[in-house]
Formats: structure tokens, C-alpha cells, sequence
């Protein structure tokens, strides 16, 4: 191919005015052109396939399927799933979501090829969070301490597993137990970080890693970085299991304390994890990495043949920590884990499924709450969750999803207690919807679109009829809920 028709093929250009570049008009220049154009011709080749090379620009949508291929996957029947649950990664960080502060190239290609939630609500601390996230109910009815959840409840991945899903999780565990207890939780293998409340260690560099029931040696974590392991590990799973449905669970240990270099920063080579000091300075380069993560996990199921029929999700499970400031729609602001306002509550989420009806760049402004995500997975995967499993919460948000019509949501509900054990806290029970929030037997009544720090109560002399009814409405709904 000549260089004309290379780098015609790599970008379009207008051929009057490549002609003007690649045809001199006299022979007494022809060969000083010439050499130039080739050289300048080369070095535009060279800075486009790098980028290309780099993944970091090229929509999904561009290197997806064909629709030969997408209607062939679909009619493969149930879709694959992967939840990716970020790490203290709240609502602000997405470049997409209006962050100024941090590079996310793939999380917002993921937006660009499939919808964008704005309204996703967590609970304010990690553990809690995920209970509800895993279980679909609220934490008054299956949360009794940090980080250790009991052998008798269920998760989402005992619904898949019984639908006749091949079932993983690689990441930050938390819900103690050890094999035991991933494995009666429905996981046919795993590769996690802090399999026993408790037993800890670096989940960066040289981290602490338990699989088939023992870690991994010294030998081979060593010079290692946690996220690159489980991501591996993703990728071996879902290669392995491409002919089957599958059910990833990614709960990356990405942008947690401590704040580290991660591989991509020079620092990392001679890191000691006992001597290194830890600085906050690090985590725009761990936002980085955990979005590269990200990018070789949608790009690998686009490679595979698996992104169109695969419903990925990438949810955030807290707010982003104190200590982290940062900008978001051109307001410099901390980050508010642990607090129960929406800076501490408010997450990203963004779902992509072509094969499904997600179609690129859609923004849904409806109410999700943490515990919809279970019965929005089972009913993907035309599962029933059984009976013996108890109560649960959550709403599916499936059809919206699939455009098809759905009443959404009128408030989301949180029960807070994060530490139930030697010195229990004080529980904080909340309603809100977009724009107005109730605290439970309180009368604490903020309108959190205009005063989202919670700062000026508003008063109920000054409340019209229509706030009045929807207080009322609120505190009547708390009330069922216990």
C-alpha cells in the first residue's frame, strides 16, 4: 500500500488538498517535496496507530461487532453479566459525569456506547454498601457487622449460579469466610483480597491474594500489583467461559487508601510498601490505572466477540474519600465518604449492552437504588430469586434499559449503621428522591438540588402543600420499613 492510500485509510483526507501536499508542481522541487511529505506522511501514520494502539480514544462502538455477529450473539440466548464495582470512586471523578480532575478515556467510551445513569444512590461506607449491593436488601435485615456477612444469606451470585451460571469474583472480598464462604455464596472460583475480616495486607504492590483456599506465594506477588492479578484473572475466567453464560463479580480495590504509585508511575519500581509514604498526590494516577483496567476489559470482550450480548456495569460504591479534592463541573470540592449526604452517597453508573437495546449516549435521570441491582441481574437472566431467600428490596431497572416502557422509581432508601459490634453507631435512616430528603422520626427536611451539603433544614411554615404531602409520604414509607 502506498503512503497516499495508508494514510488515507487510517484517516480521510480531501484529496484537493492532498494533492497539494503529495504532487509538486515542478520537477525542480519534486524530490526535496517528496522527501519531506514521506517523512511527514510516516510520522502522522506513526502518532495515529500509537493512539489507536492505545485503546484510549477509539469508541466501543467502532471496534464492536458487526450485525451479522450481534444478532448471532443475541440469539445465543441469556446474556452475560459483569458488575465492576469501583472503590470510593463517587459521582464526580467520571470526566463524563462532569469531573475536570481525572483522566477516564474508558469509563467514558463506556458512556458513549451505552447509558449513563445520574441518579444511583449508595450507602455512605463500603461494607453496608455492599450488602445491599450483593443481597438487595436493606442493611436492617442481613447486616450484623463490618465486612462479615452470614453463611445462611444469599447473594446475586447464588440466584446465577442456580440459572446454570459459570460464577466469579476477583477483587476486594469483604464479606469474611474464606473459601467457605465464597463458595457457599454461589462463586465457582475466585481471586480477592481480604478474604477474612481482619486479615488484610496490600492489595497494591505485593499484595495479599487468596485463592483456592491459600494465598499466593512471595515469589510471585513480589514485584506484583493487586488490580493487574485480578484483572488477569477476569479475563482468564471470561475467556474460558465464552462458549457458557457467565457472571463476573469485579469489585476492583481501585482508588482505595492507601494512595500508592500503581505500575505506570516511576516510583513503583523501587516502592516499599513498610518505608513508602503514602500521599494523596498518587491518586490521579490511580484513577488512571483503575480506568485502564476498565479498557482492557471491555476491549478484550470486544475482541472476543463478547461485548454485545455481555451487560457490564461500572457503579461506584461510595463517595469519594475526604482528603481527595476535587473538580466537578467547575466547582473544587472534597470528597464526602461517610457522610450521608450526596457526597457521600451519590455514585457512577454506567451499563452498556448493545444486544440488549442499550444504544450509545443515552443519560437516564431516573432514581437507582443499591439494592435493584440483584433483581435487574436475575430478571436479565431470566432467573427467579427464590422464596427461601427472604425478603428483598430492590426494583429491576432492566426495561429501562431495553427502552422498553417501566414506571421508574419515586424515592431510594438508606438504613446506616456501619458498626453493629463492640461499639455500634447511632442508625441514620434516610428517603430522597432528585431533589428532596427526609431523615427518618427527625423532620430534617433539606432540598438537596439546591443545598446538596444539607446545610439549611427547610422549615415546615414555609413548605408548600406539595412538599408538605411528599414529607408526609416520605416518613409514612420509613415507617413500613423495618
Amino acid at each position: 500500500m502506498k503512503i497516499a492510500e495508508q494514510l488515507e485509510h487510517v484517516i480521510p483526507v480531501n484529496k484537493s488538498t492532498f494533492n497539494l501536499i503529495t504532487k509538486p508542481k515542478t520537477m525542480k522541487t519534486k524530490l526535496r517535496s517528496g522527501l519531506c511529505t514521506t517523512l511527514i506522511l510516516w510520522l502522522c501514520i506513526l502518532i495515529i496507530q500509537a493512539c489507536r494502539k492505545a485503546g484510549d480514544l477509539v469508541p466501543l462502538e467502532e471496534k464492536a461487532l458487526s450485525a451479522t455477529d450481534a444478532s448471532e450473539a443475541a440469539a445465543n440466548g441469556k446474556p452475560n453479566i459483569i458488575l465492576i464495582l469501583a472503590d470510593d470512586v463517587g459521582y464526580g471523578i467520571p470526566a463524563v459525569n462532569g469531573g475536570q480532575s481525572y483522566q477516564t478515556p474508558n469509563i467514558d467510551r463506556m458512556a458513549a456506547a451505552g447509558m449513563r445513569f445520574t441518579n444511583c444512590f449508595s450507602s455512605p461506607l463500603c461494607s453496608p454498601s455492599r450488602f445491599v449491593f450483593m443481597s438487595g436488601k436493606y442493611n436492617f435485615r442481613n447486616y450484623d457487622g463490618w465486612g462479615t456477612y452470614a453463611m445462611s444469606e444469599k447473594m446475586l451470585s447464588n440466584v446465577l449460579q442456580d440459572a446454570g451460571y459459570k460464577t466469579y469474583v476477583s477483587g476486594k472480598w469483604q464479606f469474611d469466610g474464606g473459601d467457605a464462604s465464597i463458595t457457599a455464596h454461589g462463586f465457582d472460583g475466585y481471586s480477592v483480597w481480604n478474604a477474612f475480616t481482619g486479615d488484610n495486607g496490600s492489595h497494591y504492590k505485593a499484595p495479599r491474594i487468596y485463592e483456592n483456599s491459600s494465598y499466593l506465594p512471595d515469589n510471585i506477588v513480589a514485584n506484583a500489583y493487586g488490580d493487574d492479578i485480578f484483572t488477569d484473572r477476569v479475563l482468564s475466567f471470561v475467556k474460558q467461559n465464552k462458549d457458557s453464560n457467565f457472571f463476573v463479580y469485579f469489585p476492583i480495590t481501585l482508588c482505595h487508601y492507601p494512595y500508592v504509585p500503581t505500575p505506570d508511575d516511576p516510583q513503583f519500581a523501587s516502592w516499599d510498601n513498610k518505608t513508602g509514604t503514602i500521599d494523596t498526590a498518587y491518586f490521579p494516577s490511580m484513577v488512571k490505572y483503575m480506568d485502564k483496567k476498565v479498557g482492557q476489559l471491555m476491549d478484550s470482550l470486544v475482541a472476543w466477540k463478547l461485548y454485545k450480548n455481555t451487560i457490564v456495569m461500572f457503579v461506584g460504591d461510595n463517595g469519594t474519600p475526604n482528603g481527595i479534592w476535587f473538580t466537578q463541573d467547575g466547582v473544587y470540592q472534597e470528597g464526602g465518604k461517610a457522610s450521608t449526604t450526596n457526597a457521600g452517597t451519590k455514585v457512577p453508573l454506567i451499563v452498556t449492552w448493545p444486544a440488549g437495546g442499550v444504544t450509545g449516549g443515552q443519560i437516564n435521570n431516573n432514581l437507582i437504588d443499591f439494592t435493584d441491582f440483584m433483581p435487574t441481574a436475575a430478571e436479565a437472566a431470566g432467573a427467579t430469586i427464590p422464596a427461601s431467600y427472604g425478603v428483598t428490596d430492590g426494583r429491576s431497572f432492566l426495561g429501562q434499559l431495553r427502552g422498553q416502557s417501566y414506571v421508574p422509581r419515586d424515592w431510594v432508601f438508606c438504613h446506616y449503621q456501619p458498626g453493629t459490634d463492640a461499639n455500634p453507631d447511632k442508625v441514620t435512616r434516610w428517603i430522597n428522591n432528585a431533589t428532596y430528603k427526609l431523615y427518618d422520626s427527625t423532620g430534617r427536611f433539606y432540598n438537596i438540588a439546591l443545598d446538596p451539603g444539607e446545610r439549611t433544614p427547610l422549615k415546615n411554615r414555609n413548605l408548600t402543600s406539595e412538599e408538605k404531602a411528599l414529607k408526609r409520604n416520605f416518613q409514612n414509607t420509613m415507617n413500613t420499613l423495618h
